[in-house]
């Protein structure tokens, strides 16, 4: 058993000193979960990956934690909550009350030529909402879709978090990828 693994339980127990032992462990591997999937949104962001981490770490630690089935489980809270801070900055954002609904004016380019804005606020909040409906019909490619795409963990590091192997993970990352892409551009009836 991991030491992770033994903090999480003697957490569970309610020892005072293991949550404090816990943040340590887990702070650089949530940072850089944190600055890999904020590195893919788009150029402007506000939200650093140490104000990712910070928030995910409040939702994830808080006195309604859930009892941690080991190092995948609490990996895949920590995405999911990642998961939900984003789309929720992301929602905030696109409200006209936010400058959702304004173009982006980069002042450095000359004469001030409007800048396209970037679809990915859009494509966030279409693959959370279409990852309900894959989390219906499979669970686990849905949790693996969170940890690769939200908390931007690579196939093996997945496959760990998750208990499978590598093959079986690329397999439902390519089923994963290929359905939300279906989904997500079929026509609305």
């Amino acid at each position: 058993m991991s030491d992770l693994t033994q903090i999480l339980l003697a957490a569970q127990n309610g020892e005072p000193r293991a949550a404090e032992q816990l943040l340590p462990l887990v702070y650089e591997e949530l940072r850089k979960l944190a600055a890999a999937k904020l590195a893919r949104e788009r150029p402007g962001q506000t939200l650093q990956p140490t104000a990712l981490v910070h928030e995910a770490w409040l939702r994830v630690s808080g006195p309604d934690q859930p009892t941690w089935n080991g190092r995948g489980h609490f990996f895949g809270a920590a995405a999911e909550a990642m998961r939900r801070i984003l789309i929720d900055q992301a929602r905030r954002k696109l409200r006209p009350r936010h400058g959702g609904d304004l173009a982006r004016v980069d002042a450095d380019t000359p004469g001030l030529d409007l800048v396209a804005p970037s679809a990915a606020d859009e494509e966030l909040l279409a693959v959370h909402e279409t990852l309900d409906r894959l989390a219906a019909l499979d669970a686990r490619k849905a949790e693996l879709v969170k940890l690769r795409y939200f908390a931007g963990l690579t196939l093996e590091e997945t496959a760990d978090a998750l208990g499978i192997s590598v093959p079986t993970a690329k397999r439902d990352w390519a089923y994963a990828r290929v359905w939300l892409h279906r989904e997500i551009n079929a026509p609305r009836r």
